[in-house]
């Protein structure tokens, strides 16, 4: 690809037409051509008759847009989607396939609302390339796609979906990790078409919105989704879980039978304390699904208690200075191996956020205790403890600090504050660094379980990018009823998993990116239009793209972004 390249020899600007290639794998020049001053070109450019300087410039957005769109092609999306919903109508302008593959390429590169993707479109190249005119994008067209497919159809085009992504990318299901979380929307308090949005615990603190809840199981093989589940945002998680794992089984027995994927019982599940109960771990047994997961301290206290000199380092290589010791105990109303693991970087970093803790604490009663000595306060005694109560209500702060209130009336209510370094020092020695691992594998290795709940993080992180409102984004929803909150949950989720694996992909050819750091380079691939004055007619345009850097180049080689490139 040719581009323009400044010399500066003693202080004056030269140009070159530079072409650059790979060779053995690594960006080179391969020509370069000495095209003068400005002043040379531009009289090169007056001699050359009918020339002429384009009169005005577009830049075009292309790499993310690109990208999005080859692994949708090669994933068969929109073939997918009209296998099961039905061929376009004779009157419409594109298929239901089409709209749905289109507003989860737009959830990956830049969200926005189905009323502004027109505006957005012509921002991008994708006219050029996917053969989808912006006339055809107005919203209300997305409106009738999504009210066209039905949840049964959503549902089986998740399962061939899976199925497609699990043979096409060779992903390995054999661990997999489940999460849920629910996203706060913005839906009228009156509103009661849209029952799956319900006020409830918000994990972004937003106790004033309606939630909606999202399970998900992902792959350890780079986080990608494999089942989705949306609902009700005030059901707690733990209520959901036979739920996920129900449609667990079910996918997987139907792979397994497709594509030779491990059977439900070869498949070890993963997920954290949140979802433990008597009734889940029972149905895990039932479903005969091997699961490594985690319980609360307090649960095996005294596992706690046990000396240090009890614990092994587990695997230098791969968990530099954790330790751990294993043994078994009867939870959740059953006999089970328990692993006791200790990690000084996990201990470190809670000896750090408790300190802080308890300096606010202390903070907060000292600004009380300074109150109640000016003896001003009308407030009674049961007011001002439950005040305490609230200051102190972590329970790793009740075993550290210690209050005393006296006096009889408010005017004489005196406040003391007592920190207990010796309990701080008994409260880290027995709890810091801790965590209680449980499984069922019987034959793993203390370090392959470790390993496989770690693997927790990539649903965990999975709905960190959900949450992240530039790219890959459950934000803005501008849906009001529950068939198409559930229809934009399911191009949510397909956009994540068309990220991961774009971000797998990546990985694999040896560049370490985030999921943002992937789509900000390839959103610096941008297409240039050049458009010249019209001399009877129409205007014309040349194309081309802007010079890109290494990173860059080897984008464009992974996603083989050339066959969408402008021909100039």
């Amino acid at each position: 690809m040719a581009s323009l390249y400044k010399k500066v020899i003693s202080g004056k600007p030269y140009w070159y037409l530079r072409e650059m290639a790979r060779v053995d794998g690594k960006p080179k020049m391969v020509s370069e051509r000495y095209l003068g001053s400005g002043a040379d070109i531009e009289a090169l450019l007056d001699a050359h008759e009918g020339a002429a300087l384009p009169e005005r410039t577009r830049h075009l957005g292309f790499g993310g847009v690109a990208a999005t769109w080859g692994l949708l092609e090669r994933l068969d999306v929109i073939g997918v989607i009209d296998s099961v919903v039905g061929p376009r109508r004779a009157d419409a302008s594109a298929s239901i396939g089409t709209y749905l593959a289109l507003a989860a390429l737009n959830r990956v590169v830049a969200p926005c609302s189905k009323l502004a993707f027109a505006d957005w479109w012509k921002t991008t190249a994708g006219v050029r390339f996917t053969r989808v005119p912006t006339g055809a994008l107005d919203h209300r067209r997305f409106w009738d796609a999504m009210h066209t497919i039905t949840v049964k159809q959503l549902a089986e085009i998740e399962h061939r979906l899976a199925l497609a992504m699990i043979k096409t990318y060779d992903l390995d299901i054999s661990s997999l990790a489940l999460d849920m979380t629910n996203f706060a929307t913005y839906i009228d308090s009156g509103n009661d078409k849209a029952p799956i949005a319900q006020r409830g615990k918000a994990k972004q603190k937003r106790s004033d919105l309606r939630l909606v809840g999202l399970g998900l199981v992902v792959t350890r093989d780079g986080g990608v989704p494999l089942v989705a589940h949306a609902y009700p945002g005030n059901r707690p998680d733990v209520t959901q879980f036979q739920t996920m794992i129900d449609l667990l089984h079910a996918r997987h027995t139907a792979l397994a039978t497709q594509v030779g994927a491990p059977a439900p019982g070869d498949v070890t599940v993963v997920f954290d304390a949140g979802q433990n109960s008597v009734a889940n771990f029972d149905h895990l047994t039932d479903q005969h699904l091997a699961f490594v997961g985690s319980v609360p301290p307090s649960d095996v206290a005294d596992l706690l208690a046990l000396p240090a000199g009890d614990r092994q380092v587990v695997d230098v290589d791969r968990f530099a200075g954790l330790s751990a010791l294993e043994t078994r105990r009867t939870v959740y109303g059953a006999d089970r191996r328990v692993i006791l693991t200790h990690s000084p970087t996990l201990h470190t970093a809670q000896s750090a956020g408790f300190d802080q803790t308890l300096a606010k604490a202390v903070r907060q009663l000292d600004t009380l205790a300074d109150t109640l000595a000016r003896g001003k306060t009308r407030r009674p005694a049961p007011k001002v403890t439950a005040e305490i109560d609230t200051i102190t209500h972590d329970p790793w702060l009740r075993r550290v600090l210690h209050t005393t209130l006296t006096g009889d009336t408010p005017a004489a209510h005196r406040l003391t504050i007592v920190v207990d370094t010796a309990a701080r020092d008994a409260l880290e020695e027995e709890v810091f660094g801790k965590r209680v691992l449980i499984t069922n594998r019987e034959d793993w290795s203390i370090a392959d379980v470790v390993a496989a709940y770690r693997s927790q993080s990539e649903a965990e992180f999975s709905f960190r990018q959900l949450k992240d409102p530039h790219v890959v984004s459950f934000s803005p929803m501008h849906h009001w009823t529950e068939h198409n909150i559930r229809v934009h949950t399911f191009t949510c989720v397909l956009a994540l998993q068309l990220a991961h694996l774009m971000r797998r992909e990546v990985e694999q050819a040896g560049l370490h990116l985030s999921v943002r750091e992937l789509l900000d380079q390839l959103g610096a691939i941008e297409e240039t239009v050049l458009i010249y004055p019209s001399t009877g007619g129409r205007p014309k345009s040349r194309r081309m793209l802007t010079e890109t850097n290494e990173t860059q180049d080897q984008l464009t080689e992974i996603f083989d972004l050339t066959r969408w490139s402008p021909r100039t």
